[in-house]
């Protein structure tokens, strides 16, 4: 039996005066129910492990979890061996090239990937993405012993649209799948395990190189290790469910669209403008939260340490990610402020973080530039290794650089999930930020490829990080609620509460 709530008046939007709610409207106003129906099948039954009780598979608990594990299996391994700079080279030129193309069609297909995912469903779009990463590696294996130039680029390019998709699908389940309340949580949880797999991937590079105290490539089966792995991630995410089929504890379901049609879909990329214009104000924030990885993996990890120590950067800069992106995500999920206050929090908190973190950075980049550190100008130049005098500092400064990101990306997606709670609206949403921020990074590693000196990157990044947070504010403060409603989120679609009421659900035939 459904637990007793309070009945809440209900504002008549054509009268002005107060009606009483209906049981449905109760029920969706409040998120906080539990033991709803539920379907009985096995995909939703719960099971035991002594006195312990697992989630069912088409939780939201269960598929961000698998969804982590793909993420940690795909994009964690590639960001570990993209995190040694050059693609595991010396000379980042390759790489460099490789990503132009590959953040040019991550940005068109990051823009409309939300088309995709509510066509393809969640399954899918995340698998077929999954098979560019493997791709990607293999063709930086296939270049060091022969010229494929053609190859690498085709494989740049192919991993922007399979990365466009897959991030698209992730970033739709991540803010919408939860409950409100808990959407920083789930971020947390999805950044810690995502990372981890960076984490662990730097251990490969690590141990391969552990005794090399020069800056060189990496060897073949570190390129080996990373596409076997890469690979199995795009099979684990065919055993994810579709979101039709995700219900909540309290019976609730995903807010999708019904029908789902390529041309509905581009039409709602204008709806979610139109339904809220101000979320443009985020776009400047969206191409800035990659725009400073360049930097970081080539102006600084791979310009000037060693191997093994690049790795090791490697491993504290995504384990500095985990800590940032748990004690961020729940930090946001405090009930005991109100969402609006914590919205505006964060907004201070991730400024004066800017300013704390990259004004170290100033003090460590006007120490060189890439004259300094080309070994075809300075053939006798040593890389610093974890060894040489003075290291502590610059890696401290890096960890503190990968704390930075998580908490840059985990306030975006926050942002993002506090707009709305619909499905759909959330898929374009993500596609909006994902389009505009891969964007940013062909443009970054661009201007890397035509060797922009160090400083000027890193001042581009600084002035970029502080002027977005200015823009975005106005969103943050007057735009962010307490609560989204469910009226709100079917706004200016074709579906009804009816749609997004689980099946069997007593008010059903009401509505």
């Amino acid at each position: 039996m459904a637990s007793e709530k309070p009945e809440v008046p209900v504002t008549d939007t054509h009268m002005g005066d107060m009606k009483e709610p209906t049981r449905v409207e109760s029920d969706l106003a409040d998120e906080h129910v539990v033991d709803g129906p539920r379907p009985t099948g096995w995909m939703h039954r719960e099971r035991k492990i002594g006195k312990f009780s697992l989630s069912w598979y088409a939780s939201p608990r269960s598929q961000l979890l698998m969804v982590s594990f793909v993420c940690f299996l795909c994009p964690g391994m590639f960001n570990a061996l993209g995190g040694l700079g050059g693609g595991g080279k010396t000379d980042a030129t390759l790489a460099d090239n490789m990503n132009i193309a590959l953040y040019s069609t991550f940005a068109v297909f990051g823009f409309f990937g939300g088309t995709f995912v509510n066509y393809l469903g969640v399954k899918a779009t995340l698998s077929f993405g999954g098979i560019g990463y493997c791709i990607y590696a293999l063709s930086l294996l296939l270049s060091v012993h022969f010229n494929v130039g053609g190859f690498n680029i085709f494989a740049g390019a192919l991993l922007g649209v399979c990365a466009g998709l897959l991030w698209t699908a992730q970033g739709t389940i991540m803010i919408s799948y939860p409950k409100e309340e808990d959407k920083g949580k789930y971020f947390g949880i999805f950044w810690a395990i995502f990372n981890l797999g960076a984490v662990i991937g730097s251990l490969i590079p690590l141990g391969e190189s552990i005794h090399t105290k020069d800056n060189v490539n990496v060897s073949d089966g570190t390129y080996i290790a990373f596409i076997v792995l890469m690979f199995f991630g795009a099979v684990v995410a065919l055993l994810l469910c579709n979101a039709k089929d995700v219900v909540r504890r309290d019976g609730s379901k995903v807010v999708l669209m019904k029908h789902p049609t390529f041309i509905t879909e581009f039409v709602g990329l204008w709806e979610t403008l139109t339904y809220e214009p101000m979320v443009v104000l985020l776009f400047p924030m969206f191409w800035s939260s990659n725009w400073f990885i360049t930097y970081q993996a080539n102006g600084v990890n791979n310009a000037y340490f060693a191997t093994r120590t690049k790795a090791l950067n490697n491993l504290l800069y995504y384990l500095a990610q985990i800590i940032g992106a748990l004690g961020f995500g729940y930090a946001m999920d405090i009930q005991t402020f109100r969402r609006t206050t914590r919205a505006k929090a964060s907004l201070i908190f991730i400024f004066t973080l800017t300013m704390v973190i990259w004004g170290g950075g100033y003090a460590f980049a006007k120490k060189f530039n890439r004259a300094d550190v080309d070994k075809k100008l300075h053939p006798d130049y040593v890389f610093m290794d974890w060894t040489t005098d003075g290291y502590v500092g610059p890696m401290f400064l890096y960890f503190f650089y990968g704390m930075y990101d998580a908490i840059w990306q985990a306030s975006v997606y926050w942002y993002m999930g506090a707009l709305s709670n619909s499905g759909r609206r959330s898929a374009n949403y993500v596609g909006f930020y994902k389009g505009i921020q891969s964007a940013g990074a062909a443009v970054m590693w661009s201007l890397d490829s035509h060797k922009l000196e160090f400083i000027k990157e890193f001042a581009s990044n600084w002035a970029l990080l502080a002027g977005s947070l200015v823009v975005a504010a106005p969103v943050i403060w007057f735009k962010v609620t307490d609560h989204v409603t469910i009226e709100e989120d079917l706004a200016n679609t074709d579906e009804t509460i009816a749609d997004v009421l689980p099946s069997g659900h007593p008010e059903k035939t009401v509505v």
